[in-house]
C-alpha cells in the first residue's frame, strides 16, 4: 500500500485488550514504531515486522520517523497505549502532516485507561465525566488547577491521568487539596487502578481525604466520583440516574 500511517491505540497493554481493528492495522503494516515499552508489549505477536523505537520525551522525533519511513513507500503503524486520540500521538501527527501532504493518516481507536480502569473498579464513570492529566510538562499547573476546580463545581466524575512521577510525587496530594477546597466533601468516593491490563494489576477504593495521603505511580489511573458516587464491596459506582429500588 505505502505512504500510509496507521495511528494505533493498542489499549491497556494485554493482547486481549487490543481491538480487532487495531490488530488488523498492525498486520497490514510493514513497520511498527513506538515508545520502547509499548513496542515490547506487541512485538511477540507480530513476528516478521520491522520494529523501531524512541525513548520517552522523543515524541516528535518518533512522529517524524513515521513520516520518513512512509516516504519510502512503506505502510507504517505508530502505536500508542490506550487510545491515540486521548493524550496520544494523533494530534502531533496531524500537525506534522502539513509537511508531508503525500502521506495518508488513519487513526485506529483503542481502549483508553479511563475505560479499562473503570471496568476494574465497576462503574465510576457511568454519568457525565471528564479526563484531566496532572502532568504539567505541556500544560501549566495553573490551568490544571482551574480544570480540577471546574470539574468539582460541575459535579463531574473525574479520571486523573499521569497522577505522579519521580519529579511530581506530591501532585496527587495537591490535586486532592484543590478539589476539597473547591467544595468536594472529604468522604467523596474515589478509587485507583495500577498497571491496568498488565501483570500486577491492583485496584483500591477510598475516600478523597484518604486518597490525598496515598502514593501512586505513573502507571496509575485515579478516579474521583461525583457527589452521588459510592463504594461497595471494593467497587466504585456512579449512579446513572435510574430508579432501581421501589
Amino acid at each position: 500500500m505505502g505512504n500510509l500511517i496507521y495511528i494505533v491505540g493498542i489499549g491497556p497493554g494485554e493482547d486481549a485488550g487490543m481491538t480487532a481493528q487495531a490488530r488488523a492495522a498492525l498486520e497490514q503494516s510493514d513497520v511498527i514504531i513506538g515508545y520502547t515499552l509499548y513496542v515490547k508489549l506487541v512485538e511477540k505477536n507480530f513476528p516478521g515486522k520491522e520494529f523501531l523505537t524512541t525513548g520517552m520525551r522523543q515524541e516528535i522525533e518518533r512522529c517524524r520517523l513515521c513520516f520518513e519511513k512512509a516516504g519510502e513507500g512503506k505502510t507504517i503503524a505508530l502505536i500508542c497505549s490506550g487510545d491515540a486520540g486521548v493524550y496520544g500521538m494523533a494530534s502531533p501527527m496531524y500537525e506534522l502532516s502539513r509537511e508531508y501532504p503525500e502521506v495518508e493518516l488513519v487513526v485506529i481507536p483503542g481502549i483508553t485507561a479511563a475505560n479499562s480502569g473503570a471496568a476494574v473498579l465497576g462503574a465510576p464513570l457511568n454519568h457525565d465525566y471528564c479526563l484531566i492529566s496532572l502532568s504539567d510538562l505541556m500544560t501549566p499547573w495553573s490551568v490544571i488547577e482551574k480544570r480540577l476546580q471546574a470539574a468539582i463545581l460541575g459535579d463531574f466524575a473525574i479520571a486523573l491521568y499521569n497522577p505522579s512521577s519521580k519529579k511530581r510525587a506530591d501532585y496527587l496530594k495537591r490535586a486532592c487539596r484543590i478539589m476539597l477546597e473547591a467544595g468536594a466533601r472529604p468522604e467523596r468516593a474515589c478509587g485507583y487502578v495500577e498497571n491496568i491490563g498488565r501483570e500486577g494489576t491492583k485496584s483500591c477504593v477510598c475516600t478523597l481525604e484518604e486518597l490525598s495521603h496515598r502514593q501512586v505511580n505513573m502507571f496509575t489511573t485515579v478516579f474521583i466520583g461525583n457527589s452521588g458516587s459510592y463504594m461497595e464491596k471494593g467497587h466504585l459506582i456512579t449512579k446513572r440516574g435510574y430508579e432501581v429500588h421501589e
